[in-house]
């Protein structure tokens, strides 16, 4: 039998205690699926001897390839936020495997530009291929709403992650002293 409250709940929609365990149950859903993610990329990385940085400019460089486009060193150190230094020393190990190769730039002699290898590329496709397939399968018969909800959701999602400020700095006094910042 039901009581008051349930049956305004039919006419009126959840409580806020049924929306929050909704809330609570979709991010759960997508935790477990970045864990799954961050572990099939160990995998992959552990599959082809390569460093989290080494498959991230790989993959880089594929994507660029797609669109008919050239990468300089520099554009991976943006792309990477590191070091002139940590980019030559990712692109000496990538070309030591034989997954990338230096280009001379077509106009000025100074420049370069690398360029993953079409063995490299394969190696990709087979090693991820049968993955990207059982993902398409996955979603290819979501309706156009469920689509639409997931975009949404997965766009609010990462405005609420790109929002996340680091930790404030521990302040300095003018004694000397240290202080936290986060107790004043």
């Amino acid at each position: 039998m039901e009581t008051g409250s349930e049956t305004s709940r039919y006419w009126y929609g959840a409580s806020a205690e049924d929306r929050r365990r909704r809330a609570v149950d979709v991010l759960q859903a997508f935790r477990v699926y970045r864990a799954a993610e961050v572990a099939m990329r160990r995998r992959t990385r552990e599959s082809m001897s390569m460093g989290e940085n080494e498959l991230l400019v790989l993959r880089y460089l594929l994507k660029a390839a797609g669109q008919n486009r050239r990468v300089s060193p520099s554009e991976l150190t943006r792309y990477l936020g590191v070091s002139t230094a940590s980019t030559t020393a990712i692109v000496d190990r990538l070309e030591k495997t034989g997954h990338v190769v230096r280009e001379p730039h077509p106009t000025d002699r100074r420049s370069i530009f690398i360029v993953a290898t079409a063995e490299s590329d394969a190696e990709v496709r087979a090693t991820l291929g049968s993955m990207h397939s059982r993902m398409m399968a996955a979603v290819v018969d979501m309706t156009p709403e469920e689509s639409s909800a997931v975009i949404a959701c997965l766009g609010r999602l990462q405005d609420a992650v790109d929002q996340v400020d680091p930790h404030p700095v521990d302040a300095v006094s003018a004694n000397g002293s240290r202080r936290d910042s986060r107790t004043d």
